[in-house]
């Protein structure tokens, strides 16, 4: 069970840096990850371009962003070229890492269900461990909801 204060699962995943991405990299950092359902749709871009517009405050607070879905990498690389994304995006086509963080599930859409990607965003601490979680997030405001609360931690916890 996935709760605050435990250490974050493990992430290693391709990155739109021609890299692997794992979680063990951002050790002494701050971490947002947010799970979102897929590149290029009205509010997977809307919120990515939320984190995109804030990219430089996330940064102060010594925050790094990635956005995972289960898109391709070159779905991601089109994705990041046309709205001048700053950031990575993480790529889990066998939703290995979508499982590990529950955000994997049952959505209903119009009267029908279907299995997908659970809007989810995860505060990651220098540590590796998870300080705050949303879930089933509403996009309007949400960048500028988990900025406001990294602030408030970065004020309250000055961790080495």
């Amino acid at each position: 069970m996935l709760r605050e204060n435990i250490k974050a699962p493990a992430i290693k995943l391709p990155s739109t840096n021609n890299k692997e991405y794992s979680l063990k990299n951002s050790i002494g950092s701050f971490v947002i990850i947010y799970f979102y359902p897929k590149n290029d749709t009205p509010g997977c871009t809307l919120e990515t371009n939320d984190f995109n517009k804030f990219l430089p405050q996330f940064s102060k607070l010594n925050c790094e962003v990635y956005g995972i879905s289960k898109d391709s990498i070159e779905s991601h690389n089109k994705f990041k070229k046309k709205y001048k994304i700053r950031f990575n995006l993480l790529s889990d086509l066998d939703k290995k890492v979508l499982k590990k963080y529950k955000v994997w599930g049952k959505k209903k859409f119009m009267g029908r269900e279907f299995m997908g990607i659970i809007r989810s965003t995860f505060l990651i601490d220098k540590k590796g461990r998870i300080l705050k979680m949303w879930d089933k997030v509403k996009v309007k405001g949400h960048a500028k909801e988990v900025l406001k609360t990294l602030k408030i931690i970065s004020k309250n916890k000055k961790s080495p």
